[in-house]
C-alpha cells in the first residue's frame, strides 16, 4: 500500500538525524566531493547546500557550476528525501533500525530541467517525496541560487525495496 506524503509527522530524534547526516555527508564520499551539506532534515522535506568552489566549475568564462553537479546534487537530495520519508513511516522502530532500511535504495529514473545558468556563491537544494510506495518512491527537487530563484528542477523515482 502506498502512502501519500502530505502531512507533517513528528520530528526526528537527534540520533536519527546524526546517523542520516553521517551516511549522507561522510559515508557517501561523492556527496563530500560535491560539498553537499544537509541544512534541514524533516519528514516532509529536506534541504541542502553547496558552496561554489573552483572544482565545481563547468564553464570557466562564467564561473558557472557544472550541470553534472546540479544533477548529482538533486539526485542525492531526492534520495535523502526518500530516506526521511521512510524514517518517518517507521517511527515505531529505534533510530538505528530505521537507518538500516536504506541499504537497497537506488535511483531508477531521473529528470533534470536546467532553467537558468548556475552562477552564484552558493546554492540551495530542496527535495520532497510525492509518493512513497512499497517498492518505488517519487520525488520532486529544486536547485536554487543565492537569491532564492529556481535554477534547475528535477523529478526522480527510487527503488525502495
Amino acid at each position: 500500500m502506498s502512502q501519500a506524503i502530505n502531512t507533517p509527522s513528528q520530528p526526528f530524534e537527534p540520533e536519527f538525524i546524526a546517523g542520516l547526516k553521517s551516511i549522507f555527508e561522510e559515508k557517501i564520499v561523492f556527496n563530500k566531493v560535491l560539498g553537499l551539506q544537509i541544512t534541514s532534515l524533516r519528514p516532509e522535506g529536506v534541504v541542502g547546500r553547496i558552496e561554489m568552489k573552483p572544482e565545481l566549475v563547468g564553464h570557466y568564462a562564467y564561473n558557472r557550476i557544472h550541470g553534472g553537479v546540479i544533477s548529482a546534487g538533486l539526485d542525492a537530495m531526492g534520495g535523502l528525501a526518500v530516506m526521511a520519508a521512510i524514517g518517518a513511516k517507521h517511527m515505531d522502530e529505534l533510530p538505528e533500525q530505521r537507518l538500516h532500511r536504506f541499504a537497497k535504495l537506488g535511483t531508477i529514473d531521473l529528470r533534470i530541467d536546467y532553467l537558468r545558468p548556475g552562477i552564484g556563491s552558493h546554492f540551495e537544494l530542496r527535495a520532497h517525496v510525492l509518493r512513497l510506495g512499497s517498492r518505488v518512491a517519487s520525488t520532486r527537487m529544486e536547485f536554487l541560487g543565492p537569491d532564492g530563484q529556481i535554477m534547475s528542477a528535477g523529478a526522480a523515482a527510487y527503488i525502495v525495496s
